[in-house]
C-alpha cells in the first residue's frame, strides 16, 4: 500500500498532461466555437481591449480559442500554439475585465493558469509533439 501511494509512475504524468491539454482545449473550443456561429451579432457589440478594432479582436479571439485549441488537443506544436492562449486569457483577465469582479475573471485566469503549466511542462508524450520527437531520437 505504501508503494502504491507514495510512489511516482512515469506513465502518470503523460496522462496528467494529455487530460490536462485536451480538457482544456476542448472546453475552451466551446467557446470559440460560438464565436464563430454568432459572428455577425458579436461583432456588432465586441469589446476592444487593446485598440486593434473590434473585427481585428474578435478574429484574434477566434483564431486563439478555436485553431490554437485544436493543435493543443492535438499536441502539435504545443508551445507555439500556447503562447496565443495565454496572450488571449492574460488580455480577457486583466484588460476586458481588469476592473470587474472576481468571479467574472476565475475563469479566464484558471486558463491562463493550465496553459503556463503546459507551456512550462510541454504536452507529454502522449502528443503528435512526443511523437515526433521519439522518431528523431532514433
Amino acid at each position: 500500500m505504501k508503494k502504491l501511494v507514495f510512489s511516482h509512475f512515469p506513465v502518470a504524468a503523460d496522462v496528467a498532461l494529455l487530460l490536462l491539454r485536451v480538457g482544456a482545449a476542448v472546453m475552451l473550443l466551446t467557446h470559440g466555437w460560438s464565436k464563430i456561429t454568432n459572428y455577425s451579432e458579436r461583432l456588432n457589440n465586441f469589446s476592444d481591449p487593446i485598440g486593434l478594432g473590434p473585427s481585428l479582436s474578435l478574429q484574434l479571439v477566434i483564431f486563439a480559442e478555436v485553431f490554437c485549441a485544436i493543435f493543443l488537443i492535438l499536441g502539435f506544436m504545443s508551445r507555439l500554439f500556447l503562447i496565443p492562449l495565454i496572450i488571449n486569457m492574460a488580455v480577457i483577465a486583466f484588460i476586458s475585465h481588469g476592473d470587474d469582479a472576481f468571479n467574472r475573471q476565475e475563469l479566464p485566469l484558471l486558463y491562463l493558469l493550465v496553459f503556463v503549466v503546459l507551456m512550462l511542462m510541454g504536452p507529454g508524450k502522449i502528443s503528435l509533439d512526443g511523437q515526433i520527437l521519439k522518431r528523431r531520437r532514433y
